[in-house]
């Protein structure tokens, strides 16, 4: 059995997502859901819509994209960095996907073969 499918393990990981997601945004997720496959990690979560964000998207919808793609990359360096100091994972590539009207995010932590 993988160490990292027991439930202290992902306790641990989604404290460290919503860890990211405080400091990014102020706030942490409404749901967050912890899966483990093989090599990959999921994380299924709903984030909460932000004041500024809204507002931005009525003022400048090109200009919110833009800032939503930049938090994006800046949280998948924060978060990859928390993973490996915290829990010495090997990662090998993280992918995330946000979808801004519904608030969905999912991120796939891709662990390197040799874990």
């Amino acid at each position: 059995m993988n160490l990292l499918d027991h439930n202290e393990s992902k306790k641990k990981m989604a404290q460290l997502y919503n860890e990211v997601s405080k400091e990014l945004f102020g706030y942490g997720t409404t749901l967050l859901r912890v899966s483990v496959e093989d090599h990959i990690i999921t994380f299924q979560a709903r984030h909460r819509r932000s004041p500024r964000s809204a507002a931005l998207e009525g003022e400048d919808p090109a200009l919110k994209q833009e800032v939503d793609f930049r938090l994006s990359t800046v949280y998948k360096r924060k978060f990859r960095e928390k993973l490996e100091q915290e829990l010495q994972l090997n990662i090998e590539a993280i992918l995330r996907d946000y979808d801004a009207p519904t608030q969905w995010a999912f991120t796939n932590v891709v662990l390197a073969e040799n874990q």
